[in-house]
């Protein structure tokens, strides 16, 4: 059997050999940047405007790549020309998140009565909640954004709070911490368009003017001619940046909740742009022989017809004796289920993720209890619970800079810590039907009291003393009487309750004096068995 034992050898010198991976060659892929953060920024604000001359225009200067062959880019066949209809979603959505989250911000909650008392006047000064309104829209639909204080005595005795969209700020960060905020503020003068950046870092405010991407002097322009660069404590930044989203493609900037879902606007807008076209084009057609088109009175002229209300064309007529002439209308058949199907199937690409359609009033699917109307607002709850979560982060230090900006750069004075906090009311609650179901069953089965089931009945809807006073009310009418708790008898005969509680060692004797005699103690047991210490240890008596 030596041709086997040949075969094994073979067999092992072939494990014993090493394998060779021959490594892939690498490529070098590129891929070229239509727009920058910027272009980004004015194409989402464009989308966010609904403008569709504005869209039209946009797309058809950027006919390049994947654009090109977009609804909006596109050009319509002469003689085949069609209406391009904006359903107006992208701003809806943008609105309607804003409307959920800003109603339900409470009063902030300060640490300190002072700064608190600065704030209202702050507050009022700059109308800040119309500011936070603007400045969480522009954060949606842009991506980012930051806040600034200005000092302007001319103006204001307090600081200035301003807001700019992301498109005007420039984020400059040193091992992922931001470091400095450059505002870009563009101002027209004599033919010319001037360029002001106000770089705010720890310490400091450099005003810097640029004409042409080039430095000119901040006096060359009347609007900047004042302006003067600021130092102060370098532990302090007068700006605060605010994004929600953190962008998959810009390090460092915040993402817009349109990104990734343009291309589904579009599709959404050629989708029911279709549809109406079709709608258009499926009126019926009604034909009159010529002997039965109507004539004018006055002068025996065709009466032209009016695309809106009586719309015909000319057919052969006979006009011989005893011959049927008829008006024929053709009315074409319009497939309403597909256009259906299809602009609810593009509609829900549009909001996956970003907003439930309940949120915006469309209910495509027609659950109209209370339950399942809770289940699709789902989206919308995670949406703005990321939005609550962003605006917890970034107000409180938002008020700390105006409140800081108040002491260091109008009165002279120190940075101070300032905790404030920013609560928020509850979304998509249940119905009050409901509540007081859930509550009447707790009631019942005497696992609520009465003080439990006013407060979650009305929660914030109703003030303390109105609380107190329904409870009172309820109270009453139940036959309940607030009784005040029976006192505690702390001695029993020679003994004393020790309060302080008992040793580490439970079998240690306490400090009591225990008379050699037992004496009877009133309301013990026979058994002779000592009271328990206030730890629930047991003290055993001498005898």
């Amino acid at each position: 059997m030596k041709w086997m034992e040949k075969l094994n050898e073979n067999i092992k010198k072939t494990v014993r050999s090493w394998l060779n991976v021959t490594p892939a060659n690498p490529y070098n892929i590129q891929i070229n940047e239509m727009l920058d953060f910027e272009g980004h920024a004015i194409r989402n604000r464009i989308w966010y405007r609904g403008d569709s001359n504005e869209l039209e225009q946009f797309y058809q200067q950027n006919r390049e790549n994947a654009d090109r062959h977009k609804f909006w880019a596109s050009k319509c066949t002469p003689g085949m020309d069609m209406r391009k209809i904006h359903t107006g979603l992208p701003g809806l959505i943008v609105r309607t998140l804003t409307s959920v989250v800003l109603p339900d911000m409470d009063e902030f909650e300060f640490e300190t009565p002072a700064q608190e008392q600065i704030w209202d006047e702050i507050e009022k000064d700059n109308k800040f909640r119309k500011k936070i309104e603007s400045a969480l829209k522009e954060a949606l639909y842009i991506g980012d954004g930051a806040f600034k204080v200005a000092v302007d005595t001319t103006i204001s005795d307090y600081p200035i709070l301003e807001w700019y969209p992301g498109d005007r700020v420039e984020f400059i960060y040193q091992r992922d911490r931001i470091r400095e905020i450059v505002f870009k503020t563009p101002y027209r003068e004599k033919g010319r368009t001037y360029v002001l950046n106000e770089r705010y870092g720890f310490g400091y405010i450099i005003n810097e003017l640029y004409l042409d991407n080039k430095l000119v002097d901040v006096k060359t322009i009347k609007a900047t001619e004042n302006l003067t660069d600021i130092t102060f404590d370098d532990s302090v930044i007068f700006a605060v940046p605010f994004m929600i989203y953190e962008s998959g493609k810009y390090e460092g900037r915040g993402g817009s909740i349109f990104d990734s879902k343009l291309d589904n606007f579009d599709s959404l807008d050629e989708t029911w742009s279709q549809w109406m076209d079709a709608l258009r084009a499926g009126r019926a057609k009604t034909y009159i022989p010529d002997c039965l088109v109507p004539h004018n009175p006055e002068n025996g002229m065709l009466i032209k017809p009016n695309p809106f209300d009586n719309r015909y064309f000319a057919a052969e007529g006979d006009m011989r004796e005893n011959q049927k002439n008829e008006i024929a209308v053709d009315q074409p058949v319009i497939p309403h289920e597909s256009y259906l199907a299809s602009y609810v199937t593009a509609l829900d690409l549009c909001l996956q993720g970003v907003i439930s359609p309940s949120t915006l009033g469309i209910d495509t699917k027609k659950l109209d209890n209370a339950e399942a109307q809770r289940e699709k607002e789902k989206t919308t709850l995670y949406t703005r619970n990321a939005i609550v979560e962003a605006i917890q982060e970034t107000l409180p230090e938002v008020v700390a800079m105006c409140i800081n900006a108040n002491n260091i750069l109008l009165h002279g004075g120190a940075k101070e810590e300032v905790k404030v906090n920013i609560p928020f009311g509850e979304y998509a609650n249940p119905s009050f039907e409901s509540q007081v179901e859930t509550v009447a069953k707790a009631k019942q089965g005497g696992i609520m009291s009465i003080e439990r089931c006013v407060e979650e009945l009305y929660g914030d809807s109703l003030d303390e003393h109105c609380k107190e006073e329904e409870i009172t009310r309820l109270k009453a009418e139940q036959g309940i009487q607030d009784m005040e708790e029976p006192a505690v008898n702390m001695a029993a005969g020679d003994f004393r309750v020790d309060v302080t509680g008992g040793e580490p060692d439970e079998g240690k004797s306490g400090p009591q004096n225990v008379p050699d005699e037992q004496k009877e103690i009133p309301g013990a047991s026979g058994s002779g068995q000592a009271a328990g210490t206030s730890d629930g240890s047991v003290r055993n008596r001498e005898k």
